[in-house]
Parts: structure tokens; sequence; C-alpha cells
């Protein structure tokens, strides 16, 4: 009954940046996994093929100054849940139990929706790691977190993940399924995702595919010369990144392709997006200079990532410079579906949904960041990092200012001596924000800066 009486009080909505239509939208939101801005022709990449991203690009809105947390367990988190981190943080791989996402939310807006592709937010601790017994299975199964289906790699213990790429392990609609021989674990995500928009077009539908693609293991796809030798189709190695970009291109493409054919394409919002930037090991070309990858570090090639909307005829082509972080997806998602994020559900962000179809809206002129992703498996190299930036600037809680204008995803400079008035004032404008933002309501877990094991560290930075 609250779903029914949801859906009609929403359906009873002018949905004003929708052009008063009677239907709302469709919202397929595809988050990749690992790829920062170098990675898409689109931003002046070189070293990929991304043809048909750079056509949603082209015909619809690309944004330059979109921003990812670092690492995926920290985006996933707040882009879900319109927090940032440090507001209900309790450890990688872990979605709090009891955490309220954008999928209760459109579910209870009258959508259907499903999530298709990558979970790992359930339990991530192998059992013999220090203290694990702390943390595992204390984050959210996928059956309640507010989806109506789901088909998700990762989504129970870490041990029993399986494969993401070739003979791929998925859980659906609570059946585990096990080493599918000979099949790629993203054609069938895709596959899923179509087959579910089939079944219920006439409806308004919320997908939310975050990918698997091109995350590590650099394994071959189908498409890779060397998928014809079973044998060698888990096999890492580097050189087969390429490859992966392509076919995470490739799957994008036919996703678009399936919704033309469904008939959906013009009231279907595609959102684009990446969860943080490349992995260090890849080294790539953007616009002539040399980009190594920035995954898990607080740096531009850590944060700054793609950020494209397409939907013909309501998103014109356009390029913004506006800033927007991950915790701007949900209330984004609440005002496309003609309504606002629930009373009592505190959030962080700011939905951009006016700027998709040249509305005027109050902007951002700062993003806030607390990065931390201990305690967990194979993140005993990491520390705690809270800062904000803007356009120029970008400022760390221990005091160190960053000149970041115009630098792509290049390396920072420290502000430059001959401009010491603008530096100053935009020291000053960061700090509060940064005392601002950490004033408000904190997680337990991160009142105390803990080690990878979740032991307290000395002199730790709250």
């Amino acid at each position: 009954m609250k779903h029914v009486l949801g859906a009609i009080l929403v359906g009873l909505m002018s949905v004003a940046c929708w052009g008063g239509a009677t239907q709302r939208p469709n919202i397929l939101l595809i988050m990749a996994d690992d790829i920062g801005i170098e990675g898409l022709g689109c931003y002046g990449g070189q070293d990929y093929q991304t043809p048909h991203l750079d056509k949603l690009a082209a015909e619809g809105m690309r944004f330059t100054h979109a921003y990812s947390q670092p690492l995926c367990t920290p985006t996933r988190v707040q882009i879900m849940t319109g927090k940032y981190n440090h507001r209900n943080w309790q450890c990688f791989g872990v979605l709090p139990q009891g955490e309220k996402t954008f999928g209760h939310m459109m579910s209870d807006m009258g959508y259907k929706t499903l999530i298709a592709g990558k979970w790992q937010l359930t339990s991530y601790d192998p059992p013999d790691f220090p203290n694990a017994e702390r943390r595992r299975g204390t984050g959210t199964h996928p059956k309640d977190a507010g989806f109506d289906e789901y088909s998700l790699f990762h989504a129970e213990e870490t041990e029993d993940k399986g494969s993401r790429y070739a003979n791929p392990t998925y859980l659906r609609n609570g059946a585990l399924t096990k080493e599918v021989k000979g099949k790629y674990g993203e054609d069938i995500t895709v596959d899923y995702i179509l087959a579910f928009m089939e079944r219920f077009q006439g409806q308004e539908m919320f997908v939310y595919y975050p990918m698997a693609l091109p995350h590590w293991p650099m394994v071959a796809t189908p498409d890779s010369d060397d998928w014809a030798d079973p044998d060698r189709r888990l096999v890492p190695d580097e050189r087969y990144f390429k490859d992966m970009v392509a076919y995470m291109d490739k799957l994008v493409g036919r996703l678009v392709s399936g919704i033309e054919h469904l008939g959906l394409r013009d009231n279907t919002i595609i959102l684009f997006y990446s969860d943080n930037g490349t992995d260090s090991r890849i080294t790539s070309r953007l616009n002539g200079a040399i980009v190594r990858g920035g995954k898990a570090q607080p740096t531009q090639t850590g944060i700054r990532v793609p950020l494209i909307a397409n939907c013909p005829g309501k998103i014109r082509p356009t390029v913004n410079s506006d800033l927007i972080d991950a915790s701007d997806f949900l209330p984004t998602l609440a005002e496309l579906a003609g309504g606002s994020v629930p009373a009592g559900w505190q959030t962080d962000g700011r939905s951009f949904a006016p700027t998709l179809f040249g509305k005027a809206s109050p902007k951002r002129d700062w993003a806030f960041f607390w990065y931390d992703p201990r305690p967990g498996w194979d993140k005993e190299r990491f520390s705690r990092h809270i800062f904000a930036l803007d356009h120029k600037y970008k400022l760390f809680s221990d005091g160190r200012l960053y000149d970041i204008e115009g630098l792509g995803v290049k390396e920072e400079r420290v502000p430059a001596s001959d401009h010491p008035d603008g530096a100053n004032e935009a020291r000053e404008k960061l700090q509060k924000v940064i005392d601002k933002v950490m004033a408000g309501p904190r997680s337990p877990a991160s009142l105390t800066e803990v080690d990878a094991h979740g032991d307290p560290v000395q002199g730790n930075r709250i």
C-alpha cells in the first residue's frame, strides 16, 4: 500500500524539469569500476576506444568537474545513501545495516527497481584476517537494499565471490549461481538488465548498474584474441586493460541499442559515472600528457572522474563545469522522479537535476571528502584524509593547500607565491567547509582512526 500511495502522489506531481510530462523518465545509472577521465576519448583520452560513450557525451551533457571518492566502497556507500562517509562509515566492503538507499527511495516513489553488477557491500574480510570476526556479515544483504530485483557479483563472503569475468559467479534474487562456464559476467548482467526493462516496459524503471569493468584482474574479454583459448581467459595481464575499456564501452552501446529496440530511448535518462580513478598500474595519455592512474589516492587522478548524462530531446549537448560529487546522485534521482528526498533522511548531496535540463538552480562551490578505507583486508597501506576543494584549490585538514586549477588529472601544485591573496582566501573558505561539515553527525567508526585490523592508531586524526 505504501508503494501504491507513493506512486499515486508522485504521479500527480508536475515534473517541471521533465517538461511537464505525465510519465516520469526511466533512469539508468551506470557506474564504471576504476576509470578516470583519461580513459574516455571525449575527455581527451588517447589510448582507448570509447565510441559509444563519446557519442553519449557529444549528444548529451559532459561534466568536467565530477568527483568520486578515491576507492570503491567509499563511493558506493556515498552514492547510494547521499551521505559523506564520516556519517555512516563502518569498514571496507560494508554498507551498514539499516541504511536507506536510493533503491528504497525510488521503490517508494513507485519505480520498478533493479541493481545488477557488483555489490561487495555485505562482507569483505577473509575469515583468517585479524579481527575479521568483528566485521564479517555486518553489512547489508542485497535483498535489504531496497531494490525489487538484483543480480550481483560478490554479493556475500569474499571467499565465495568467484570470478566477475570469465566463468562468473553471481547471486540473483536469492539464488547463487557458481562458475557459469564459457560465459562472461558483464554480458550476463547486461542481458538481465535488458530483460528486466522488457518485462516492465510501460512502467517507470530505475536501474543501477555498478559495472565490474575495468577493475583488476586485467583479463581477456570476449573480444580479445586470447578468449579463444579457455585456459587463458582468467590469466591476468595489464595489456588486456585496453580491451576491458573497449568492452566497457561496447556494453554501454548494447544497453543504448537495447533501450532503443524497446522503444524507451526518448524517455530514458542515462547517467554514466565512475567510482574512482584508474588503476595505478596503468599509464595513459590525456591531451598529450602522460597520466598514471591514481586509484586509492586523494589526488586529482584518484577522484576526478567522468560524468555523462544523455536523453534525446531532453538533455541538450553541453559541456558543464559544475562541481558534482557522489552524494549528489540521491537527491538528483529524487527530483528526476518528481519528488524529493524523504523527510528525516540526513543527506549531504545537492540535486543537479535542473542543470540537466538547462534550468537555473543553486550550484556547489565546493566538494568535501572524508576518506579512510580502513579497517579491512589489504588496507594496511592506507591512512585518513579529510579535504575540501573548489575549481581552483584543494585544502587538507592538516593544512596542505594545493593549486588544482586547469590541471585535468595531473599532479597538484603548491600555490604559486605570486598569488598569496587568492590562496589565503581559498584556505579560509575551504577550512570553513571542513569545519562545518565535520561538525555534523558522525558514525561511531569515524570518531577514532584505526588500522587495517580495526585497532586504534596513535595520534589518530578525527
